[in-house]
């Protein structure tokens, strides 16, 4: 097992040698002390913007995390100009970002195993055509805000056009559709709340 451990170490050294020239095609820019645990899937529209901030740490593989993950970190723009920024020491688990406009993520979160933010509806609500439809102004779009110090529980789906107040706590497996005061704690699809950080919850 020892011998297990300096090896993982080693790979790790190599794989923090070499990170700053996978992620720089990708336009993605790591700030000092940033960590990368396996390979994120990255793609960046042109004029996009990725931004992680000092000390987040994006983890790719199950053996780093608790609950393992489902599959690799995923940072994605969908459109010119759009940006994906995380603040300093926040914590992704398997997470996906997706933003046509903006995601913005504050410092000190802390996403879940498989949570998943995006700003889009990606496909339009009128079936017809909807499959083929890539007209921006049919297709539902709005930008997301999770302020500083935000829980979100492992399956989390924040929906666009959300703002998640600072210190809420949103609970495993919701599907957030709107606005999250700040210091609430909310569960549910959709998510409704269920209490506060500083009372507890109703629920038994």
């Amino acid at each position: 097992m020892h011998a297990l451990r300096i090896a993982a170490r080693i790979a790790d050294a190599i794989h923090n040698l070499w990170l700053p020239l996978y992620v720089r095609p990708f336009g993605v820019r790591l700030a000092r002390g940033a960590r990368v645990i396996g390979l994120p899937i990255l793609s960046n529209k042109a004029g996009g913007t990725i931004h992680v901030g000092r000390g987040v740490v994006l983890c790719s593989r199950s053996r780093e995390t608790a609950l393992g993950v489902g599959h690799a970190v995923v940072l994605r723009t969908l459109a010119p100009g759009a940006e994906i920024r995380i603040g300093e020491d926040t914590g992704i688990s398997g997470g996906a970002i997706c933003a046509q406009r903006s995601v913005h993520i504050g410092r000190n979160c802390l996403l879940g195993a498989d949570v998943v933010v995006c700003d889009t509806d990606f496909h339009a609500i009128a079936p017809e055509g909807r499959r083929h439809q890539r007209d921006p102004a049919r297709i539902g779009c709005a930008p997301v805000v999770i302020e500083d110090d935000v829980f979100l529980g492992a399956g989390a789906i924040v929906l666009k056009g959300v703002r998640v107040g600072a210190g809420a706590i949103v609970g495993a497996g919701a599907v957030v559709t709107r606005d999250v005061p700040a210091r609430s704690i909310v569960a549910g699809n959709p998510a409704r709340v269920v209490g506060s950080v500083d009372r507890g919850t109703g629920i038994d």
